[in-house]
């Protein structure tokens, strides 16, 4: 039973660690920045583990004290669950940019319970001791379970639980499961283990009804095979109108539709994206990189009955979101591809009179693969002649925060020779983020920037003069530190 116990306890590990992602998703996104906090401060917490163990276990190696570590890794994962708002919040509220801030949540929310997961091993290797001859056997056999166990955890977690469960649910039943394990290892207190058990099964039990509830009154939180995304009921700052809205991530939101005309864009950069049809009014073929809420498709389909268009949508949950709660329908005319949308592009042999990228996620980040020279390279090569490329991009004007912004236009000039900026709101402050529309062409031919239509005219009298990229880093797929450029913090 011993050797169940720690294969159970390693597969823990890693389903932490896997939970850990998307616990903190809402609050400070999940790129390389939150993972590396993550990754880094689980190992380190099992290092510790380690040590701890092994030292404890020398001066008491029983099972009863291993029980009552187990017991207490179980009651650290369910503080995780309970603890993971207001404590993040509250981390936020300090001082320090996503980097410290992560790293602060991550050592708070998951080192306790790493550091008496990783007493574990070292604790059963202990006990089972019985000769100096069999002393390499007996350790290596057990960190072997330990490390199959945190493979198991691993593809189920990634591939099973948070996708079929959901990260506060697995949370609840981990804790339950290592309170049996505390059992199995130990009788004593068995009534005791038994109620926490039956405990963290009834808060799972209740965490389902409190999701139900939250659903009814307009709040959904779902995690999809790829990230976490809350769809919630909000109103528009402009007009006051009812909306729902969808965000993956800590950086304003990712989709939006009005509840009274789901097909109208009530997102302020979605309407930038109109500008296609002055630009390319001949264009048959639209290719959208990104789905989101589907708010653009909807439109286009809509409001243009000779458009095809094409959708690349990684996350087959957000499509499934999308026609659940966003009036996503069927269409002849709509194709949706869940695939990388760099993935997509390198093989597609299709010309488009329109591409649409709009693929920032949390904290205003693009996946870096799609910010390279070699993506806005083979973004050209799928764009017609006379076709118009339009680029969604967060950023500002000044500050650190700029060098994001002025390194996507920096890359994209470097492929296209006609690259314009949009400015989506005239924000005052040049240091705030906000929305630019990059709008890029294969020719270079002048264009016409007037239109006889008001909204179109006042979109187009947006355009900024060209920014100063002279020494701008151009992103490629060698070199491409997105998370750093959209960050105020720099460690050099």
């Amino acid at each position: 039973m011993l050797e169940v116990v720690v294969f159970i306890c390693g597969a823990a590990v890693m389903i932490i660690e896997l939970v850990g992602s998307r616990v903190l998703a809402p609050y400070v996104g999940t790129s390389v920045v939150v993972w590396t906090s993550i990754i880094g401060v689980i190992l380190a917490a099992l290092s510790l583990g380690y040590w701890w163990g092994g030292r404890w276990a020398d001066k008491s190696p029983s099972l009863k004290t291993l029980s009552r570590i187990i017991l207490g890794a179980s009651a650290a994962t369910v503080l995780i669950a309970f603890s993971r708002e207001f404590l993040v919040k509250g981390v936020q509220a300090s001082a320090g940019g996503l980097h410290i801030v992560s790293l602060k949540a991550t050592v708070m929310l998951f080192a306790p319970a790493g550091v008496m997961l990783g007493m574990v091993a070292p604790f059963a290797a202990r006990i089972r001791l019985t000769s100096a001859e069999s002393a390499g056997r007996t350790v290596g056999r057990l960190y072997a379970l330990s490390t199959l166990g945190s493979i198991a955890g691993t593809f189920a977690g990634g591939y099973l639980l948070i996708a079929y469960v959901g990260s506060t649910n697995i949370l609840f039943l981990l804790a339950a499961v290592l309170a049996l394990s505390a059992m199995a290892c130990h009788a004593s207190q068995t009534l005791l283990k038994g109620l926490l058990a039956a405990l963290y099964v009834t808060l799972y039990a209740q965490a389902l009804a409190d999701s139900k509830a939250l659903a009814a009154r307009g709040l959904t939180d779902v995690d999809t095979p790829y990230q976490r995304v809350l769809v919630y009921r909000s109103l528009d700052d402009a007009t006051g109108r009812a909306m729902r809205v969808l965000s993956t991530g800590p950086e304003g939101v990712q989709g939006g539709m009005y509840l009274d005309d789901p097909t109208a864009l009530a997102l302020a950069y979605t309407r930038h994206l109109t500008l296609s049809s002055h630009f390319a009014p001949s264009a048959e073929r639209m290719l959208v990189l990104g789905g989101g809420g589907y708010s653009y498709p909807k439109y286009v389909l809509a409001s243009d009955p000779r458009m095809l268009v094409d959708v690349v949508e990684m996350d087959p949950g957000i499509t499934a979101i999308a026609r659940k709660h966003f009036a996503l329908g069927d269409s002849p005319r709509l194709n949706i591809v869940h695939e990388d949308a760099r993935t997509f592009l390198n093989a597609n042999g299709t010309l488009y009179d329109v591409i649409i990228g709009d693929v920032f996620n949390s904290h205003a980040a693009v996946p870096f693969h799609l910010a390279t020279k070699e993506a806005a390279t083979r973004m050209r090569k799928s764009l017609s002649e006379d076709g118009v490329l339009l680029v969604n991009c967060i950023g500002a004007l000044e500050g650190q925060r700029a060098q994001f912004f002025l390194s996507l236009y920096a890359t994209y000039s470097a492929v296209f020779p006609q690259v314009h900026v949009l400015r989506v709101r005239n924000e005052r402050d040049p240091t705030a983020w906000q929305n630019f529309i990059l709008v890029a062409f294969k020719h270079n031919r002048p264009l016409d920037w007037t239109s006889p239509d008001l909204d179109t005219q006042a979109r187009l009298d947006n355009r900024m003069p060209a920014p100063d990229i002279g020494g701008t880093l151009v992103l490629t797929d060698d070199f491409a530190p997105v998370e750093r450029l959209v960050s105020e913090w720099n460690p050099f």
